[in-house]
């Protein structure tokens, strides 16, 4: 057991099983009989739940967290060099990595079972805003063991890093291989010839491996630059069909408002005609009880008549 794989092992996992975990690491040290090692896992801070999702996002998309670094890089280096015009296209790149990424460590988080906060969301982006604008916090992200969120003040200036806690594997001496031992003279020459034949070497490793890498995070780099410009291009795209739906949501309602004052104008044309009318229909109902009782009075005045015709007509027979 070692202090780098232990460190490795405590900030994958998800901050709750920090603890438990670290302590049976602790008492694995300490059976073996390690005490320095076991003191030194017992004193591996917890990460906060943004330190966290910044881990989480670091380990499974490096990819896309070290073309955000040379990304940074590039802004850095085109301050001096790129026009205003060409600047702001690559700020705009930056501003979508970041976001994509943001949702990218908030989508990794629910997949595990721990969705993250807004609040804990934003702590995220300013880890990766600062990662962008200091090589030293760019590496600290890429180590996957941050333990709080980092934060930045801008583009080309120092990144405040009052909580930039990096855990880092101690240092390992090691003994040199035993040497056929020759003339002083000719051991000296040897030496100083084989110090100098491994430095050159090492620098031109050293070299190709910065130029290797270079290339791979300029490419990965473009990569992330264009699969954000995509996403941003679909979200504008949902974002315009969107609009066209309002729009014709809104000539619909204009059209329904329309109508409704059209049928209210025509329902208030018709309450005055049935207003009318009823005057009328009361009218005529008046002057039907009026002549109903004049021809009941009639009926009346008629039979009187017939019955003194009937009465005269008597008289005259008798």
């Amino acid at each position: 057991m070692e202090l780098d794989e232990v460190a490795d092992e405590l900030y994958a996992v998800p901050p709750e099983d920090f603890i438990d975990l670290r302590k049976t690491r602790q008492d694995e040290a300490k059976a073996e009989g390690d005490k320095t090692l076991a003191k030194d896992i017992g004193a591996l801070p917890k990460p906060s739940a943004a330190a966290w999702a910044s881990n989480l996002l670091a380990r499974e998309q490096r990819a896309e967290i070290e073309g955000l670094v040379e990304l940074g890089n590039l802004l850095r280096e085109a301050q001096e060099n790129l026009a205003g015009d060409q600047m702001k296209a690559l700020d705009v790149q930056r501003r979508q990595l970041i976001a994509a990424l943001t949702r990218q460590a908030r989508a990794l988080a629910h997949e595990r079972g721990h969705p993250i906060s807004t609040s804990v969301a934003t702590q995220v982006e300013e880890t990766l805003r600062a990662a962008m604008a200091d090589p030293e916090a760019g590496e600290a992200l890429l180590t996957g063991r941050l333990t709080s969120p980092m934060s930045y003040t801008g583009m080309g200036t120092t990144v405040s890093r009052p909580d930039l806690r990096l855990v880092r594997p101690p240092s390992v001496e090691r003994t040199p291989p035993p040497r056929t031992a020759k003339p002083a003279a000719d051991r000296s020459l040897s030496s100083a010839d084989e110090r100098k034949r491994a430095r050159e070497q090492e620098r031109e490793e050293a070299r190709r491996a910065a130029e290797d890498r270079r290339r791979r995070e300029l490419a990965d780099a473009r990569r992330a630059a264009e699969e954000a410009t995509a996403q941003a291009e679909e979200a504008q795209a949902a974002a315009d069909d969107e609009r066209q739906r309002i729009e014709e949501l809104e000539a619909r309602r204009r059209s329904l408002e329309a109508r409704v004052a059209e049928l209210a104008d025509q329902l208030s044309s018709a309450e005055g005609e049935a207003a009318e009318v009823a005057g009328q229909l009361k009218r005529a109902d008046r002057r039907r009880k009026s002549a109903e009782h004049e021809a009941a009075e009639a009926v009346v005045a008629r039979e009187r008549a017939r019955a003194r015709v009937e009465e005269l007509a008597g008289d005259e027979e008798g």
